[in-house]
């Protein structure tokens, strides 16, 4: 059970990563260049949450997954290490959820202002910073 929670925390580590290599032009919206980096993150994101269907649904069948597993885990093994594990990986996925995913389709559809836009921009940079901060420290629970 461990190697699948671990697997799938390093699957969701790289999607983030690949996440966060369109976000990181989010940090020099204000430049001459910025409606280009702009169109580059809402690009991204309109291919991976819009058009991508059905893979789209394999990132959250993992998140599904890793958190399952990571309840068996509990369920199995109590103790404060497992318990703190789940939180780290319940709250990025949460956040995923509740803002990350529903702000990235936003973004990919263009249909807001461009200040929104870039608002957007920086607040999915921001999440998805917090999301692997804490999928990291959930492996590194369970590979110590």
């Amino acid at each position: 059970m461990t190697a699948l929670v671990a697997a799938g925390a390093g699957f969701l580590l790289a999607v983030l990563w690949f996440d966060l290599m369109f976000d990181v032009q989010a940090r020099r919206l204000d430049e001459p260049d910025g409606d280009a980096r702009l169109a580059s993150i809402a690009d991204y994101y309109r291919r991976v949450t819009i058009e991508a269907y059905p893979a789209n649904r394999l990132v959250a069948t993992v998140m599904v997954l890793t958190i399952t597993g990571s309840v068996v885990l509990l369920w199995r093994q109590p103790s404060l290490r497992t318990f703190f594990a789940l939180l780290l990986v319940v709250a990025p996925v949460a956040l995923a959820g509740a803002r990350v995913v529903p702000n990235a389709m936003r973004l990919g559809r263009r249909g807001d202002p461009l200040p929104v836009q870039r608002q957007l921009a920086r607040t999915i940079l921001r999440d998805h910073v917090a999301c692997f901060v804490a999928v990291a420290a959930f492996l590194a629970l369970h590979w110590w």
